[in-house]
């Protein structure tokens, strides 16, 4: 389990590596490696769903869950132009784990005095990293992946209570191809792509993404929501290593600082549950 668990965290930092390695490269536009990435989603799911079929396993069409599944992919191509792979993955999780952290309160659940408190140490790590300077992210960027975050936010929400991970995961993939490609249409763009550009875009497609999906979708009903959401803490992290290792890019002091605030304050929210949220 334990070994499941640190392939898929580093699949979703390679997300974030592959998108950047390939728009940073010029081996792509955002709009063909979001359209690439889920048809070659589709189809390795389709494989898996064929390979695995039994009586119990069926596809379960829901056209929300597709639609945050598309908004997500877009949004994190669009944003990885000028973004780097750690501070993407950063917005992108902190995005998540304080919109599941917020639903929860909405709906009844308690956050507390040290909740509260890590619930601000987290904000104030992305404004931090977003305020002005020479290496900040560009306010347009971190908008868009921060939108990202929010998708995948609901995706993750909409989701929970989904009963087959590969027909579903599958059914989301394919009802999501024609919202990208509508997107790829109406947001006329320079459209340039490479055979390195193509690589990547499968790689994430086929195997960080679709593949990886299933896998930590079948991982969360071996462990608690606690265990969950920490492991995820690991991601940004990973994604500032690959993207200084593979992209070349300057881990600066205020992404350390931005990272820990980060992490720290999420960190916090998640272990300072009352012990009913927690059972």
């Amino acid at each position: 389990m334990l070994l499941k668990i640190a392939l898929v965290m580093v699949a979703f930092a390679a997300n974030s590596v592959l998108c950047r390695l390939a728009l940073a490269g010029h081996h792509i536009d955002p709009m063909s490696f979001s359209l690439i990435r889920v048809v070659s989603g589709a189809v390795a799911l389709l494989g898996i769903f064929l390979y695995s079929k039994t009586s119990q396993t069926h596809v379960q069409c829901n056209f929300k869950n597709a639609f945050f599944l598309a908004v997500y992919v877009l949004a994190f191509s669009c944003a990885y132009l000028q973004i780097d792979a750690g501070i993407g993955a950063l917005l992108l999780f902190g995005v998540v784990q304080l919109t599941m952290v917020l639903y929860g309160y909405w709906h009844g659940e308690q956050i507390g005095v040290y909740r509260g408190i890590g619930l601000c140490i987290a904000l104030a790590g992305m404004i931090v990293l977003l305020l002005p300077g020479t290496h900040a992210p560009h306010w347009k960027y971190a908008l868009l992946m921060m939108l990202s975050g929010l998708a995948w936010a609901g995706y993750s929400i909409a989701g929970r209570n989904m009963t087959q991970p590969v027909g579903s995961t599958l059914a989301n993939f394919i009802l999501a191809v024609p919202i990208v490609l509508l997107a790829n249409i109406l947001f006329n763009q320079e459209r340039y792509i490479d055979l390195q550009g193509w690589l990547l875009a499968i790689l994430s497609g086929s195997v960080t993404s679709s593949g990886a999906y299933v896998v930590w979708y079948a991982i969360l009903k071996h462990i608690d929501r606690v265990t969950a959401s920490t492991v995820q803490l690991s991601v940004p992290c990973l994604a500032i290593l690959g993207g200084n290792l593979f992209v070349n890019e300057v881990v600066t002091g205020r992404v350390i600082l931005s990272s820990f605030m980060v992490l720290f304050g999420i960190f916090l929210v998640i272990y300072m549950m009352p012990k009913k949220s927690k059972a």
